[in-house]
């Protein structure tokens, strides 16, 4: 780069927006599912037709499931967030002396000087709604201003859990009337997925999608194998 990152407003990607890891763990989640799935009740001689009807139902069923937890679990955590961000707001009105002291004994411990720190702390809680977010900050690990949105989170999950459970079941859709390729188009996406999420991750994107591979396929292995004990 030719000038420093600090000078760019925008040199760090949004990590709390909350639709990335929905977005990821809904495909993953569609992906390996439905994999899983039509392996487990093809390997247990389903005709492609009860198949198409057991992925589609899997498919509408999980992406269901997927979108209101993940509604529901940022909507828990935003309410917690908010709840304890109230107590704080009560405790830095009460006794404010004591929370800037709390505050001073946080930033020592990352070693700033205890007079500087203990000023910094005093000067902040002047301004009662900067101190609650530098306080929520510190001591929940959480800014009350940058929650991520349980809808955003929601449809995420939603449209990516839907879109990876297609995968699998398309080439049945298409006509296949073998388990082969429609485990090899989920093999397929299964890389794609992992080599994508290296891209916002940064690291190598052929390791990412062998890794996500690999996990789908003893996830396929594991349910086709109870699929032919069946037939057995």
């Amino acid at each position: 780069m030719s000038h420093p990152a600090a000078d760019d407003a925008h040199h760090h990607a949004d990590v709390s927006g909350g639709w990335l890891r929905a977005a990821v763990f809904g495909a993953m989640d569609g992906l390996v599912t439905n994999i899983a799935l039509i392996a487990g009740v093809g390997g247990g001689g389903i005709a492609p037709r009860e198949i198409v009807i057991t992925g589609t139902a899997g498919l509408v069923a999980g992406a269901i499931s997927m979108g209101l937890g993940e509604f529901t679990s940022v909507r828990a955590q935003n309410e917690q967030l908010a709840a304890e961000v109230a107590k704080e707001r009560i405790e830095l009105a009460r006794f404010p002396e004591a929370e800037a002291a709390e505050l001073a004994r946080i930033w020592e411990a990352r070693g700033v000087p205890a007079g500087l720190a203990l000023e910094v702390a005093s000067i902040l809680g002047r301004n009662p709604d900067e101190a609650v977010r530098v306080h929520a900050q510190e001591e929940l690990g959480m800014d009350p201003n940058d929650s991520p949105s349980p809808w955003t989170a929601a449809i995420s999950s939603f449209v990516c859990f839907s879109i990876g459970a297609l995968v699998p079941l398309l080439p049945y859709l298409l006509g296949a009337s073998s388990l082969t390729l429609p485990l090899a188009a989920g093999g397929a996406g299964l890389f794609v997925a992992g080599a994508l999420v290296a891209r916002f991750t940064r690291r190598s994107w052929w390791w990412a999608g062998l890794r996500q591979l690999l996990l789908g396929a003893a996830a396929a292995g594991a349910t086709y194998l109870i699929g032919r004990l069946f037939v057995a």
